[in-house]
């Protein structure tokens, strides 16, 4: 099982978005360190405090000039026309491709709430799926055939050579943002890596890990050039030598605010029993004795390196493939953050993953290697 970071650029009301940047950049510079393999950037637009990453192929292109191994993932972009047209989003990614020399991991999606594709003036949520799916069938298209042109509802192309064409061969793996149920299953089907939004415990998620790879098994023409059979899951990882040192700190570090700003603003993500249907939420800061409470329930892994293993077994267990923790969706000392992200890679990682190729580089050129033989 893999790890990766979640850059999400939360900023709290009282740092600046110039602090945040800095600081996310020395997080990931950190992670790379440690041998935390994934960087995933958002792509959100107008969500104040919550996220402040619009334009993550910037986000990541810098990242990937200061780190060696680790990939640098779109998670996700908004490939509907209105927000990003296909063909540039195309050239984005083959660039970046060919400067990381095959690091890119493309994520895709539609957008998160109402503030998002209203401001492109799409006129409501439903007509989202429909123009992510034409533009998600004609990306690898523009990557592979020499003229490209189309004639479709949401866009079209007189006849062009779409270049760059990526480094990667076929293409980048692809994977697709999973929030709703029956979002996993169609998203193994189409041989799409899925990047798990859902929220819960272990036993929570494990029904959609299920429905994703009972449908990765049904996929016999990927919507890519290969199936990335991959699930990532995201969940909270604070980890110190001493357990209740980093429950202590956690519990001071305002973590309720950004879980009132991710119900605030994704308006798409339903939520869950406790939770008012509408409306503003206001949580209570949670105590440590509360932390640990959701470690020993498998919700929040908070805690020693020896207390949080177990929880991880449990993932490992269901057949999750990849953790994405997002180390900055809190105000705290940076000095504790990095604390963090060293015990990991110490003493998390080892136990898990000690494969120095990334998953997705194996799954595409073993999809190659068959092909030629």
């Amino acid at each position: 099982m893999e790890f990766g970071i979640f850059s999400q650029m939360h900023v709290p009301p009282d740092e600046t978005e110039h602090s945040r940047f800095l600081r996310t950049v020395d997080v990931s510079m950190a992670c790379d360190a440690a041998g935390i393999k994934y960087d995933w950037a958002p792509e959100h637009h107008f969500l104040t405090n919550y996220s402040h990453q619009p334009a993550p192929e910037c986000y990541l292109s810098f990242v990937a000039a200061k780190t060696r191994q680790m990939h640098v993932g779109f998670a996700i972009v908004n490939v509907t026309a209105p927000v990003n047209h296909p063909a540039r989003t195309a050239e984005r990614v083959a660039t970046l491709d060919h400067l990381t020399e095959g690091r890119v991991e493309f994520g895709t999606g539609r957008g998160s709430s109402q503030a998002e594709w209203g401001g492109f003036a799409i006129p409501n949520a439903p007509e989202t799926k429909a123009m992510w799916r034409e533009s998600l069938e004609q990306i690898p298209r523009m990557w592979r055939d020499e003229p490209y042109s189309y004639e479709g509802k949401y866009f079209r192309m007189p006849e062009r050579n779409v270049l760059p064409k990526p480094y990667s061969k076929p293409n980048p793996p692809m994977w697709l943002a999973c929030a709703s149920p029956s979002t996993f299953p169609e998203c193994g089907e189409l041989g799409l890596g899925s990047l798990c939004f859902t929220l819960g415990r272990p036993a929570d998620i494990e029904p959609h890990v299920k429905a994703y790879k009972a449908g990765i098994a049904r996929c016999t023409n990927p919507i890519g050039g290969f199936v990335n059979d991959n699930i990532a899951v995201t969940t909270n990882i604070f980890c110190l030598p001493d357990g209740d040192e980093a429950r202590w700190l956690l519990s001071r570090a305002r973590t309720e605010r950004y879980t009132e700003l991710f119900f605030q603003w994704l308006d798409s993500i339903p939520r869950p029993p406790g939770v008012p249907a509408t409306g503003p939420i206001r949580i209570p800061a949670p105590t440590p004795q509360a932390l640990k409470e959701r470690l020993d329930r498998g919700e929040a892994l908070c805690g020693s390196p020896e207390e949080i293993i177990p929880v991880l077994r449990q993932w490992e267990a269901m057949g999750v493939d990849q953790i994405i923790f997002s180390p900055l969706t809190m105000a705290m000392d940076q000095r504790h953050v990095l604390r963090s992200i060293e015990t990991i890679g110490k003493h998390v990682l080892p136990v898990f993953d000690n494969d120095p190729v990334h998953r997705t580089t194996r799954l595409r050129e073993a999809a190659v290697a068959a092909r030629a033989a």
